[in-house]
């Protein structure tokens, strides 16, 4: 059995660590197996695939799609994509135009309500001039400028469903991720699906609908989640015959997640469907 972290983020969205610290980290608490799963991203992929291949950890390509059902934001990641092929380009350009779109008007609500805060500081906020813009960098800028007491506060304030700067303009829709990771000859999992604002029945239903367009797991195993959260849906992987996935989601080294917490083993099935051979 390999041990391993399927959901790990670093400076390449809005996480702290650099894919060298990443694989350091898995590599010195016994983690055999990673996956970085930067929102909305997989730039970090082939720098982190060198140095794993380098201190002799695996690597999967990964990413977190931010998603939306109606108000309701759902994670999804999504491993093994094919990068080079069309359905996954195309769809990378509206998650890339739909940020900026997303930035500008979450910028205009900030302004009308007199959060000011220009377009070039939160181009400042990103570690790489590459990556897509992230609400957290948004929220950075505003905590520096006084509107926050840090960018999780701000965060809260202003940028939370139900605050005036909410927005969801230009997300996909949970039905759409699904169906673009599988266009991309990847392996989909809804993520966190205790961290999800919606009822357990509420769930469910997603679930079953994300089923229909092709889902392939639930991280049922979370850092976030209750041990009665980690067993219900367990127990709704296996009615749907769905794999189950799991990760710390670490952002930041001395933050209250560590990799390799809490302690995953993928099985063979989700080993086969990651074309992993150990």
């Amino acid at each position: 059995m390999i041990r391993a972290d399927m959901h790990i983020h670093t400076y390449y969205s809005d996480g702290g660590q650099s894919p060298e610290t990443v694989v350091l980290a898995a590599k010195g608490r016994g983690v055999g197996l990673i996956s970085v799963t930067d929102h909305d991203n997989a730039l970090a992929s082939d720098e982190v695939a060198a140095i794993a291949a380098r201190e002799g950890v695996l690597s999967v390509v990964g990413e977190e799609i931010s998603a939306y059902d109606g108000d309701v934001k759902v994670h999804i990641l999504g491993y093994g994509m094919d990068r080079t092929c069309a359905p996954y380009v195309e769809f990378h350009k509206f998650l890339d135009d739909g940020a900026e779109e997303r930035t500008a008007d979450i910028l205009k609500k900030l302004t009308a309500k007199g959060v000011n805060i220009k377009y070039e500081e939160v181009l400042r906020e990103r570690r790489l001039p590459n990556i897509p813009i992230h609400a957290m960098h948004i929220a950075a800028a505003g905590a520096k400028k006084g509107y926050g007491a840090s960018p999780v506060d701000f965060y809260m304030r202003y940028l939370n469903f139900g605050t005036i700067g909410f927005s969801s303009v230009s997300r996909p829709t949970s039905a759409q991720t699904v169906r673009a990771i599988k266009d991309c000859g990847g392996v989909c999992s809804l993520a966190h699906p205790g961290r999800i604002t919606m009822e357990k029945e509420e769930v469910v239903e997603l679930v079953r609908r994300l089923v229909d367009c092709g889902m392939d797991g639930i991280e049922a195993v979370y850092s976030g989640h209750t041990a009665n959260e980690t067993q219900y849906y367990k127990e709704v992987a296996a009615w749907y015959g769905l794999m189950i996935s799991g990760g710390s989601d670490t952002h930041y080294a001395a933050g209250n997640r560590s990799i390799g917490t809490p302690p995953f083993y993928p099985d063979e099935r989700l080993l086969a469907a990651l074309k992993l051979s150990l």
